[in-house]
């Protein structure tokens, strides 16, 4: 066995920069565990609105999703550890804010939604950095096994910070979980000034108002003239708003159409989660053993018709159940793209190209999850919840069909 072949073969653990870098992502994702569930309870608290909660939403993906093309510029030119350092300060500083106001009887929807749209541009600074990362630390070859690792300590946090954050919610209300939110990213960024680097090899400076228009202008380029990067775009963006469009209704459908209690969402956030990791094992161990194009088609197909019992059951943890098994094909199919991605575009580009991705395939998110947060509030969540189901089914039906997904190899 030749030496790089022995070097494939180890595990990415081996690597202790990696080990270092995934220890300190563990934890900014268990900040945003617990963020993720209390912010939409204490929303709706507040509200008793489910368009309040796609409000909330929007102000989270619009500036995510936008910001993800600068974000990407500066992961490509800037010490990505400086930036990522400067993320994790920013969003414990929001929720250190909300805790104050909260616990003064203070802080208000509004508040909530300016909060979320900054801590939104710092995810996405955050997130551009990470990605970056990844070839740095490991090599492009890697890429599927490492987003698979991190998607498991994703949803590892949100397996634990559900149960654990409903019960307090119920108990004490917000206050613990953005407390505890915070205390993640300050410790995030205790890991990450331990590690000496995560690139670039040489960090070229802040870049200038043209540079940036130059990187954005490079990115959909190099996105767009791929066939394979280009229809997956397409068929994400889709997908993107008829997923996220249900998840920003999930606590209205759960309160409304089966009478869950705080402890009974975080029950159900949990199980989503175990499934959801059951999802990243699988993608960490396949890595590519499968052809690309082949396995993502069918996973669509399965997660669509799997789907189905969610939106027509009436009882709780049946959908808790079948939610989950969405949840781990999803997260196979996340692991499976990114790999494929970092695969195909050069190790230069992989901040600008991923940021112009986010940009597109999110675009439409904040108009699905303001919409569907109507229909929640008019017509009922069940229904916003079957339009999401027939929609993905359809799309799965059309991916299956475009050969440019489907017979892709690389």
């Amino acid at each position: 066995m030749s030496s790089a072949a022995a070097q494939v073969r180890r595990s990415i653990f081996s690597v202790k920069r990696f080990r270092q870098y995934y220890f300190g992502q563990t934890l900014s994702l268990l900040g945003d565990g617990f963020r993720l569930l209390a912010i939409p309870l204490l929303v709706f608290r507040l509200s008793h609105s489910a368009l309040s909660t796609g409000v909330a939403y929007f102000c989270e993906v619009a500036p995510f999703a936008l910001f993800s093309v600068i974000a990407g510029s500066l992961a490509d030119r800037l010490n990505r550890r400086s930036v990522m350092l400067a993320s994790d300060a920013v969003r414990c500083a929001v929720m250190l804010a909300f805790a104050a106001l909260y616990s003064l009887h203070l802080l208000t929807v509004p508040d909530i939604y300016a909060g979320l749209v900054i801590v939104a541009l710092a995810a996405a600074a955050f997130l551009g950095g990470q990605t970056s990362s990844i070839p740095f630390l490991l090599g492009k070859e890697r890429g599927t096994e490492a987003s698979a690792a991190l998607s498991g300590a994703e949803n590892f946090a949100n397996l634990i910070t559900p149960i654990i954050g409903g019960a307090l919610f119920a108990l004490f209300g917000a206050l613990p979980a953005l407390l505890i939110t915070a205390a993640g990213y300050f410790g995030s960024m205790i890991v990450l000034w331990r590690i000496p680097s995560l690139g670039p090899e040489r960090a070229s400076g802040l870049p200038s108002h043209r540079e940036i228009t130059s990187d954005i202008r490079t990115g959909f380029a190099l996105l767009f003239g791929d066939r394979g990067l280009r229809a997956l775009a397409f068929s994400g963006l889709v997908i993107n708003m008829l997923g996220f469009g249900a998840y920003a209704v999930l606590v209205p459908f759960l309160k409304r159409d089966f009478g869950a209690s705080d402890r009974d969402v975080g029950i159900f956030f949990g199980i989503s989660a175990a499934g959801a990791i059951c999802g990243s094992i699988l993608s960490a161990k396949l890595a590519t053993r499968w052809v690309f194009g082949r396995a993502l088609t069918i996973a669509y197909l399965i997660d669509a018709v799997i789907f189905l019992p969610v939106v027509f059951t009436r009882n709780l943890w049946v959908a808790g159940v079948f939610w989950a098994l969405t949840n781990a094909v999803v997260q196979f199919e996340i692991s499976q793209i990114i790999g494929f991605r970092l695969r195909v575009i050069h190790e230069d580009y992989v901040g600008r190209v991923f940021g112009a991705v986010r940009l597109f395939v999110l675009c439409g998110i904040p108009v699905a999850a303001v919409g569907f947060g109507y229909v929640a509030d008019h017509a009922g969540a069940r229904l916003a919840m079957g339009i999401s189901g027939l929609g993905y089914l359809l799309v799965a039906i059309v991916v299956g069909v475009i050969p440019a997904i489907r017979t892709e190899t690389r």
